[in-house]
């Protein structure tokens, strides 16, 4: 079977576990009853799964090809699936009305984003970096930029990227060289290339609005003399129309990938290239990290989303492949073997996927949920902890989830066993496919860094401090339920221990800095499971109180088995991780590095 989106499941987080109904009083959310959103959400599923879905082994035997006239072409069928991408509107999901968007709750946008990478991860980014290059602008453009891009960019007519990394400086972005002179008409002149653009040439929008990252002349060194230009490949006219070319922006060649063969990852010459200054001069960064914020979210969400695809394809040939017998006795007699699903090592796999998936997938709409708070709710109070939040877990949810989703493609590989490791399957374009998002957008290790060298201390410990209070809250009010009793007792134990390692930070830290480099990674993993902990019991607390009432959906009853299969499966890494970390850097630093 083909991937099916998993609409049921989108709609118990939003519906019964979000309950998103509850904030129609705010702006997104007013036009967003549930009724609405399940159409939405109907309806993207029959794109991503009927539209999608079919061409993502066609990206990734075909992949894209470089001209030389340096255009690239999209593999067969992107170009007529984007078109019907733009003319469903997906394209403006979640973008502000005031430039054709629909305005609808980035947590209904990330349900079509989740679909939509599952199906097709390599096509996903292409709108997906325009939805990126449209924030930044429209969080620091002048009010003429934005009339100018965002309206075609909304649409989907005109696409956008970000333009970082250079061949000598990937995350280390204080040692860029790209360099912009400026010029009489208040233009500048961008000179400096730029790799492993996504998306940096196609033939699938009409023009592509480039965010580049440039050093004006004179500029501070490092980090605090970086400005962000945009440099479009076509002039816009005052109509909105597509102008002269851009003559100094090419794309000089296509990386040969691992995975994503159908997302164009172009080396990007500029040479005197036309751009023009978003925001300040020398406070660049800040603005792209809007879009690194917004992308590193979407790269875990792309954890899940392969995960997703990965533990059904492996799902699906475990029912049908017939191999030996249960342990038990035949449970296919008719039959010359059992399929494989009866197995308990199978059932490991594909149970460990499907814990985590679910409760990564629960996690990010949570989050994505405090993003809308975020920006739309009149409480300052409710405002202030929904940013701590999304600052805090970010770096969680990219690595965490990227990790555990690549591990699900890694596993449903193993469960088609020698199938999957031939191209008659989609196993291998999965685990190949999900690789990148453990590494672009800041590799895993630079999130852990984040978090615990940042974003822990950021103001004072205040997100933390308010995300252990919650779960605290939450444990207190449900002590009493009998039934939900395992999930309480699994949640507050693993909260104890994420107190535990965030003590022996501060304590052991500051003193060695490489005791929180040491222990990064473990904290990083720790925060990801109780994050995922809180996620279960508040979806066995839906779902008890569901079938308190009556309803025999099996879909509950086989919730609450999957969220006890992660209480006694997969919550017990927690102790793993927190003996490791206290371990502290000494064994770690001790070989010199010609030992190595």
């Amino acid at each position: 079977m083909a991937y099916q989106p998993p609409v049921r499941d989108h709609l118990f987080l939003l519906r019964d576990v979000l309950e998103i109904d509850r904030y129609s009083n705010l702006p997104a959310f007013a036009d967003a009853s549930m009724d609405v959103v399940e159409q939405i959400i109907t309806e993207a599923a029959k794109f991503t799964g009927e539209v999608l879905a079919p061409l993502n082994s066609v990206g990734d035997k075909h992949g894209c090809t470089w001209n030389p006239d340096f255009t690239v072409t999209p593999p067969p069928g992107f170009k007529e699936a984007y078109k019907q991408l733009c003319e469903g509107g997906w394209t403006g999901l979640g973008s502000d009305p005031a430039y054709g968007g629909q305005g609808l709750p980035h947590v209904v946008n990330l349900s079509f984003s989740e679909m939509s990478s599952s199906a097709n991860m390599a096509f996903s980014m292409y709108p997906g970096l325009a939805h990126g290059a449209y924030s930044a602008i429209h969080t620091g453009g002048t009010d003429e930029q934005k009339q100018t891009y965002l309206p075609k960019m909304v649409t989907g007519e005109w696409t956008g990227t970000m333009n970082l990394t250079e061949p000598q400086c990937g995350t280390d972005l204080g040692m860029l060289r790209t360099k912009a002179v400026p010029q009489a008409d208040g233009s500048y002149r961008i000179t400096g290339q730029k790799i492993w653009i996504s998306a940096g040439e196609h033939d699938m929008s009409d023009n592509i609005v480039h965010l580049v990252l440039a050093r004006i002349e004179g500029a501070p060194a490092g980090v605090k003399g970086i400005s962000l230009f945009i440099v479009p490949k076509f002039f816009p006219n005052a109509d909105g129309s597509v102008g002269a070319r851009n003559e100094g922006v090419k794309c000089v060649g296509l990386e040969e990938k691992m995975g994503i063969h159908g997302n164009a990852t172009c080396v990007m010459q500029y040479e005197d290239a036309v751009g023009y200054l978003i925001g300040e001069e020398n406070s660049g960064l800040k603005l792209m990290f809007v879009m690194m914020n917004e992308a590193r979210l979407g790269v875990g969400l792309q954890g899940v989303a392969q995960g997703e695809a990965a533990y059904q394809a492996a799902r699906d040939f475990a029912k049908d492949r017939l191999q030996g017998r249960s342990l038990t006795g035949p449970k296919n007699p008719d039959g010359p073997a059992d399929p494989i699903i009866v197995h308990p090592d199978v059932r490991r796999m594909l149970l460990d996927s499907r814990a985590v998936i679910e409760g990564g997938r629960a996690f990010l709409f949570w989050t994505a949920l405090h993003g809308d708070l975020m920006h739309q709710h009149p409480d300052e109070a409710v405002r202030q902890k929904a940013g701590d939040y999304m600052g805090l877990l970010t770096p969680v949810l990219k690595g965490y989830l990227t990790d555990k989703g690549f591990k699900a493609c890694v596993d449903g590989m193993q469960v088609h066993g020698g199938s999957g490791f031939t191209e008659h399957f989609p196993a291998s374009q999965y685990l190949r496919d999900c690789r990148i998002a453990l590494i672009y957008e800041g590799t895993n290790g630079i999130q852990a860094l984040d978090l615990v060298g940042r974003k822990l201390a950021s103001s004072g410990g205040r997100a933390v401090m308010s995300w252990f209070a919650e779960i605290d809250a939450f444990v207190e009010a449900n002590s009493a339920d009998e039934k939900l009793k395992p999930f309480i007792e699994g949640l507050a134990g693993a909260k104890a221990q994420q107190q535990d390692a965030t003590m022996w930070l501060m304590q052991n830290g500051l003193a060695n800095p490489d005791n929180a480099g040491a222990a990064s990674t473990d904290y990083m993993h720790l925060f990801g499971l109780t994050g995922l902990a809180y996620m279960w019991a508040l979806m066995a607390k839906v779902s008890l109180a569901k079938i308190a009432a009556g309803d025999t959906d099996p879909f509950y009853e086989n919730k609450l088995v999957v969220g006890r299969y992660y209480l006694e499966r997969v919550l017990p890494e927690t102790a793993a991780h927190l003996a490791k970390l206290k371990t502290g850097s000494a064994t770690m630093m001790a070989l010199p590095a010609e030992a190595f």
